[in-house]
């Protein structure tokens, strides 16, 4: 990479990031210096997951999702990920004569995520789906996401400048603070809660902390400090959080009024600064 940007005049310089770049705020306010410095120097950054010090558990996966996660760290206008086929399909155009390009997304729901299939050809790291779900994390920063063809003349330059090309996903209007992307997007979850409908209308609506409550049962097994989804009565998961207290502790609290709780215990199961509406 450095030799053939070299030889246009370019200097580049290696990035190597952890997903704590954007999880701890110190470490992210310091990835962003260094490349807000980088940029003013005139070095263009070559991003990639440090993996001599990241694990199974705490790691990003796949390119895509990092180049997402920088367009928020920088603030960046336009996110461009480029693949092998012309953008995304109505169906796999390799298998259906009748697919069509979708030239524009307003925005990426479940229907979506599932009409899209998953690996992509050997000489990629991921399919159409890791590009839609990084799109999508471009989208909740308030950044443009345009995926299209690598093999089409001047397509970076037209994805910049705003000319058709591949498919566009629009940017949401309100952008999520990096912690919460990284919540919403990067940290799988370990488990369920399930609420009732005072406490979906709390959350949603108000913006309120998710307390113990409105909780009616928990699905699966996890410790302080792990992601769960937020599911409502008929089943639709509509919010992602931190949750304050193992799987065990939420049980024993579940449908208890805050009064109720044994003194000590954290007054609210997910806290509203750790949840994101996905709904």
């Amino acid at each position: 990479m450095s030799a053939l940007l070299g030889g246009h005049g370019v200097v580049a310089g290696q990035v190597l990031l952890t997903p704590y770049d954007f999880l701890h705020r110190t470490q992210y306010v310091h990835a962003r210096e260094t490349f807000s410095r980088l940029l003013d120097l005139g070095v263009v950054p070559v991003v990639n997951e440090n993996d001599t010090v990241a694990d199974d558990e705490i790691r990003f996966g796949d390119n895509d999702r990092i180049a997402a996660l920088v367009a928020n760290l920088i603030h960046a206008d336009v996110l461009v990920i480029l693949t092998d086929t012309a953008g995304l399909f109505t169906a796999d155009p390799r298998l259906d004569g009748g697919a069509s390009l979708i030239e524009q997304i307003a925005a990426v729901d479940e229907a979506l995520d599932a009409a899209v299939g998953g690996a992509g050809s050997a000489r990629g790291s991921g399919g159409m789906a890791t590009k839609l779900a990084a799109a999508r994390i471009a989208a909740w920063s308030g950044v443009r996401a345009v995926i299209a063809a690598a093999d089409v003349p001047g397509v970076v330059a037209d994805a910049i400048a705003g000319r058709a090309v591949g498919t566009e996903v629009a940017a949401r209007p309100e952008r999520l603070t990096s912690r919460k992307l990284w919540i919403a997007f990067a940290i799988s979850a370990s488990g369920r809660v399930v609420v009732d409908d005072g406490a979906r209308r709390a959350l949603v609506s108000d913006g309120r902390s998710l307390l113990a409550a409105g909780v009616r049962t928990v699905e699966g097994e996890f410790d302080a400090e792990s992601a769960v989804e937020v599911v409502d009565a008929a089943g639709h998961v509509f919010a992602k959080g931190l949750v304050t207290m193992d799987a065990a502790t939420v049980r024993a609290a579940a449908g208890r009024r805050t009064a109720d709780l044994p003194a000590g215990s954290p007054t609210e199961v997910i806290h509203r600064d750790d949840l994101v509406v996905l709904a």
